[in-house]
């Protein structure tokens, strides 16, 4: 963050929430902006960040932390929470969210869409209704005492247009149920893949803000406007209001579903997802993250500057400026750490058997969409050291435990502490890609005879991935050589068939995590403790 005193502005940095934050709604509320973002298969669902003054960002609890709230379990990869919205009215905030079990992009997607809500953005969250499979990317507008949900409408049919357009539908709030039938609003310009509605209202013009493109290269942020909610609405005759299409030069690539923000003077913004690539090659290992931009007002229309997304936006000194969020302990398990696809539940993960630590009961491999014991962090820097201090006692070479660097089931780079016929007790490097198991040491193992902690490293420049680990008071033993972390994105992920829920999907939406998994497949339940994680 930068204070600039002689012109009264502050500096926001894009991007404002680095690392895995995609497809943000953003609202405000109290004097405070507060944006939500997809998780997709990581459990809590739907991550919150709050700030007063659009520079500095505290990550508020997970608004779903039940199973009953939401079920992870087997979903594919890059399914789970889609696109949420946030919105608030009359004292109740709104949550509208997509729960993908599984898409086929040449035939079905099955997208349950859901509604929950609290008297506080803290909560408490009710559980959920559910709401409709039309589509997906759910959206809540709310004016007059009314309210309306949009999205997308999925169209499986042989031979259609797959993205059918949005779907407007009035939601009662007393009742949470949705009234009447749905009605086609939009269909979108030629830019095609018409996605991730938000309506908002301004001098007597009703505006939809959508995404289109598709969620990479040509991503964009559409506008269209009516007069009222069920249109008709004409695209703005300018184009699109944000893209980086076509201009590779820029830094934040991907620019595209946006949703739009007002303070109590009128002043306005847009939050969007971007990418960053990591290599000439365009891969994006941080994952889809998001910006902010300010946004003018012309002729009745929002409008960016260039159309394209600023590096750094400038900010009004009248918003009052907050202290650096504490970072919070490992055993507290801030919200910084996620779990995927099962909820933290005392049979697999305790933080308080062991004082200090975090317990982990060993479960099934990385490569299962079910219950993988595992805790993780987003990657949030294209440069970054994670290190972790375990304590386990593999006696097999089905038990293993170490710190992961985690894309999905199917691409990640292990550092394993784990048990070898020949040595004994080891350290190995298993590597998959697309859900093939690859081994960098070439059939090598590290022997590890000492008894107790075990420090492990991982550092990240880039595209390139070291490992390394140490006993506690020891220095630090290079393991292995150099790993390809391009693979853990999305651009790789797209490059073969991963099998999903209920077809193929051949799509990665998420991002780099760092973290520890445990392994343990002679049914022992091997115990970890992660004793710190930096």
């Amino acid at each position: 963050m930068t204070a600039t005193a002689r012109t009264g502005l502050r500096v926001a940095h894009n991007p404002v929430l680095p690392g895995f934050h995609p497809d943000p709604s953003i609202i405000r509320v109290d004097s405070a902006f507060v944006v939500a973002t997809s998780t997709f298969q990581w459990f809590p669902g739907v991550a919150l960040h709050r700030s007063t003054d659009l520079v500095t960002w505290e990550r508020l609890p997970h608004p779903l932390t039940r199973h009953a709230q939401l079920d992870l379990r087997g979903v594919p990869d890059s399914g789970g929470v889609w696109a949420p919205c946030l919105s608030h009215v009359d004292g109740v905030f709104h949550l509208v969210y997509t729960n993908v079990l599984g898409y086929n992009v040449d035939g079905f997607y099955d997208t349950p869409n859901f509604h929950a809500q609290a008297p506080s953005v803290f909560g408490p969250w009710s559980d959920p209704v559910p709401l409709h499979s039309r589509g997906f990317d759910p959206s809540l507008f709310h004016h007059d005492g009314r309210s309306w949900l949009l999205s997308m409408q999925w169209d499986h049919r042989p031979g259609r247009q797959r993205f059918a357009g949005i779907l407007l539908q009035e939601f009662d709030r007393d009742t949470r149920t949705l009234l009447g039938e749905p009605e086609l609003i939009f269909t979108g310009t030629d830019l095609g893949v018409t996605e991730g509605p938000h309506l908002h209202h301004r001098d007597g013009w009703f505006y939809l803000v959508v995404a289109e493109g598709g969620t990479s290269w040509n991503h964009a942020v559409t506008v269209a406007r009516s007069r009222t909610p069920t249109g008709p609405y004409q695209a703005d005759p300018a184009g699109p209001m944000l893209t980086s299409a076509g201009q590779p030069g820029l830094e934040l690539q991907k620019a595209g579903h946006g949703s739009l923000v007002a303070d109590e003077d009128d002043r306005w913004y847009l939050a969007h997802l971007v990418g960053r690539p990591v290599d000439g090659e365009g891969h994006c290992v941080l994952g889809r993250e998001t910006a902010i931009q300010r946004v003018e007002w012309v002729d009745g229309w929002p409008r960016v500057a260039g159309g394209v997304p600023a590096t750094s936006v400038t900010v009004p000194d009248d918003y009052p400026q907050p202290a650096p969020p504490t970072p919070a302990k490992l055993a507290e398990l801030g919200p910084e750490w996620q779990t995927v696809r099962r909820a933290p539940d005392p049979s697999w993960l305790s933080v308080s058997e062991r004082p200090g630590a975090v317990r982990l009961r060993a479960d099934q491999s990385p490569a299962s969409r079910h219950d993988v014991s595992l805790i993780a962090r987003r990657q949030q820097a294209m440069t970054t050291t994670f290190t972790a201090t375990i304590e386990a006692e593999p006696e097999h070479f089905q038990q293993m435990a170490g710190l992961i660097h985690y894309y999905d089931s199917a691409l990640w780079h292990w550092l394993q502490l784990t048990h070898d016929d020949r040595v004994g007790r080891c350290l190995t490097l298993l590597s998959c890609d697309h859900g093939t198991l690859t081994d960098p040491l070439a059939g090598a193992v590290v022997p590890w005879p000492h008894e107790g902690p075990v420090r492990l490293r991982a550092e990240v420049d880039h595209a390139e991935l070291r490992f390394s680990a140490a006993r506690p008071d020891g220095p630090w033993q290079r393991v292995g050589p150099v790993l390809d972390a391009s693979t853990l994105s999305d651009e790789h992920a797209a490059r073969a068939a991963v099998a999903g829920g209920n077809g193929t999907a051949v799509e990665g939406f998420t991002g780099a995590f760092l973290g520890v998994c445990a392994t343990d497949l002679t049914g022992r339940r091997m115990v970890c403790d992660v004793l710190d994680a930096t």
